[in-house]
């Protein structure tokens, strides 16, 4: 099964746009406020890396690559990104746009991904997969709203070629994905509720 989505979001950093496009230039600082993502190797404009999702008991890992396309005029950064699932037949593709525009809160980053995903994730769909994106966006966006800030001038970890690779600590999609799956079965379960009352309230009839 194959769910191709488009998601659009949005968020501000707190930081002029100059400051901003330049943390947007350090792939090594950035990639690490992924959630459930460990970048593996950065050489120029390529680079390689891991992520690592699970839904309840059902725990994903993927491994992909990607490059990375600048527009220093525009303030927007495009990725190309492709992996696999390592124990699965899973694969996902994405291109990423991310624009950066000057806000009244510092600089707002609009970020639209077309995603192209195979396999367990897919059987999702897009309503609870745009869910899960907003949520991830959130997350993604408050790290690097603690990057800038002056609390957390430290760097991030950066790759380390040669030495033993960092595990990506799985980012948890199930309390994403929870309650779109209870929305989702909401109006069902109602009318299976209503049409046992009715069977019930039938039965205590009084016949004759």
């Amino acid at each position: 099964m194959d769910t191709p989505v488009q998601l659009d979001h949005s968020f501000t950093v707190p930081a002029s746009p100059d400051d901003a496009w330049k943390l947007f230039h350090d792939l090594a600082r950035v990639a690490p406020c992924m959630p459930g993502a460990v970048l593996d190797t950065l050489e120029g404009d390529a680079f390689t890396g891991r992520v690592k999702v699970k839904v309840g008991a059902v725990q994903m890992s993927y491994r992909g690559e990607g490059t990375v396309t600048r527009d220093e005029s525009a303030r927007s950064v495009l990725l190309d990104l492709s992996g696999s699932e390592t124990r699965g037949a899973g694969t996902a593709s994405a291109t990423v746009t991310a624009t950066l525009t000057p806000g009244p809160a510092g600089t707002v980053v609009r970020v639209r991904t077309d995603l192209d995903i195979t396999g367990r994730p897919a059987q999702f769909g897009r309503g609870i997969m745009t869910e899960v994106g907003d949520r991830i966006v959130r997350q993604f966006a408050g790290r690097l709203e603690d990057l800038l800030s002056d609390t957390a001038t430290a760097p991030a970890a950066a790759p380390r070629p040669g030495g033993a690779p960092a595990e990506p600590e799985a980012v948890d999609l199930g309390a994403a994905a929870l309650p779109v799956l209870l929305r989702k079965a909401a109006v069902p379960a109602a009318a299976l509720i209503a049409l046992v009352v009715v069977v019930r309230a039938l039965g205590r009839r009084p016949r004759g």
